[in-house]
């Protein structure tokens, strides 16, 4: 896709990516705010850093999706999953992928997985998530 800037330059989008891991200062509105910028959309928070996610509903959840939690797998012992407003559990096939990598998860409301990552950052463990976007 490409977008058009001032003097109708094409822009090309991106790979979305905060190579490390920041605290989430605010989300709503479709997006997050972390690290001094803003992202529209939902996002994967790894130790690699910060990644925009193409999910945008429980559904959209899966073993692909989640494929660059995967490849970090041996750097993961958590896995929060913020499931939007409401708490969905994690489908079973997803469950299994994760625990045959060692990755416990959580599933949780986005806002809860928002608070839980703050206090587990600050506390230095080995965690990733996979937060959807609300609005």
């Amino acid at each position: 896709m490409k977008l058009f800037g001032p003097r109708s330059r094409p822009l090309e989008r991106r790979e979305q990516h905060l190579p490390e891991q920041v605290p989430v200062d605010a989300y709503g509105n479709g997006g997050f705010r972390f690290g001094g910028m803003s992202h529209r959309g939902s996002i994967l928070i790894l130790p690699s850093g910060v990644h925009g996610w193409s999910a945008v509903a429980p559904a959209d959840i899966t073993a692909d999706s989640l494929a660059q939690v995967l490849e970090e797998a041996a750097d993961v012992d958590m896995l929060l999953v913020g499931t939007g407003r409401d708490l969905v559990p994690v489908k079973r096939e997803v469950a299994e992928v994760l625990r045959e990598r060692g990755i416990k998860h959580e599933a949780m409301s986005t806002g809860a997985a928002v608070r839980l990552f703050n206090v587990m950052l600050d506390e230095r463990r080995k965690f990733a998530a996979a937060i959807l976007a609300v609005d």
